[in-house]
This record gives C-alpha cells, structure tokens and sequence, in this order.
C-alpha cells in the first residue's frame, strides 16, 4: 500500500494517517471565554514540548466553515487553558465535550462533570480528573490547509501550575499509570487505555541524562 496524500486516492476505505502514530494522548482542554462561557473539550493532538520550563502544545482543526475552535479563541483573549487528563472512568464524559455545541453552551454541564477553580487560570478545571495542567498560553502558528477544515491552529503554552491528586501517587513519588488509566486516541474511533506500564534505563546514561528523564530542571 502506497499513496501520496493529497494527489492520489487513498487505497484503504480509512486513512491511514492518523492511526499510524499512536497512541495519541488526549488534550481534555477547559477554557473560559471573555463573556463568561466555560468550555471544555478533547484533543488528540497534544503534547509536551519540554521540562525546564514545561511547556505545551495542542493542535486545533478549524470547524468545515472555517471557524477556529472556542479553546482557541478562548485561550488567546483570556492567556489561559487548563489540561485535564482524561482516564477510562472518564471516557464517557470526554466523548460528550467532544460534540459541536453552540458557543454560548457550557460543556461543563453537556459532560456531566464538575467545575473547580483553579488557582491562577480564570476558567475552571474537572474535580473529577486526577491531574491538571494550568496554562499560560504563549503563541499560536497556523499553518494553511488545503481546505477549511484542514487549516490548524498550533498553540502554545507554559505549565504554571501542576496539579496531582494524592490518591494516585505511588509510595515512591510517580503517578500510578495502571491505577489511572489514562486513554488515548488510536485514529477513526478507536481509542485504546494504558493498564500495563514497563521500565527501560539506558545503559551508560549519565546523571544529567538521568535528571532529564525524570523531569529534574
């Protein structure tokens, strides 16, 4: 199998693309916007970029009428947004933010989930999420797609406050995976759930290396 996006047909009935890289972690993003709106929503393209300091990125399709997404909008005209992770007891209600609603409707209460405020980001985060992120946002590139829905708004963000709840660390300080059970996206409607964890150290890695893996600044 063998194509060029964008010139030739794809051979399969689904594409492929997506489901290549994998898994996908899952950018459950809350947001306020200027008026007083909460939002809430998932995106699977999300990411950390570095530790010292830690900074973010998500990716945001605009809507097929050339719309920008509220978590966009919301995040440049307030300065903030705020990661929540989003675990298998969760799933059900990060399936119910991901739905396309009126701007004016609180997707808080469209996933049936409860707000917190946060200590430095003006919108509010999910109590029922075991860790949070909260947000300085810092950028945004976009980058041209070849259609509407194809243009994404790339956006960055500095990690001003990390949030764990206690119930979740293990008695040696990591968060315990396999008890949280994060989910991520696998492409098409496919998700997938991390129960099993594995150590790997590399071999000859030296003490800054080390310090690096471990997030040490």
């Amino acid at each position: 199998m063998d194509y060029a996006p964008g010139r030739e047909d794809c051979p399969l009935p689904f594409s492929p693309f997506k489901s290549c890289t994998v898994p996908r972690p899952i950018g459950w993003l809350s947001t306020i916007s200027r008026d007083g709106v909460h939002n809430l929503a998932p995106y699977s393209q999300w990411q950390n970029l570095t530790f010292d300091p830690p900074l973010v990125m998500f990716a945001a399709n605009q809507y097929p009428d050339g719309r920008r997404k509220d978590t966009v909008v919301n995040a440049e005209q307030t300065g903030w947004f705020v990661w929540n992770m989003a675990t298998w007891d969760l799933r059900e209600a990060v399936n119910r933010s991901a739905m396309a609603v009126a701007r004016e409707v609180d997707e808080f209460e469209t996933a049936s989930v409860t707000k917190a405020a946060c200590m430095e980001a003006p919108c509010a985060r999910v109590a029922e999420s075991p860790a949070q992120f909260e947000c300085r946002y810092l950028s945004t590139h976009r980058l041209p797609g070849d259609s509407d829905v194809g243009t994404v708004d790339v956006v960055y963000g500095r990690v001003e406050r990390i949030r764990v709840d206690d119930g979740v660390i293990t008695p040696d300080g990591k968060l315990d995976i396999p008890k949280i059970q994060p989910i991520a996206r696998m492409g098409y409607y496919d998700y997938t759930v991390v129960r099993d964890t594995f150590e790997m150290r590399i071999p000859g890695a030296s003490a800054a290396a080390a310090d690096g893996l471990e997030g040490k600044a």
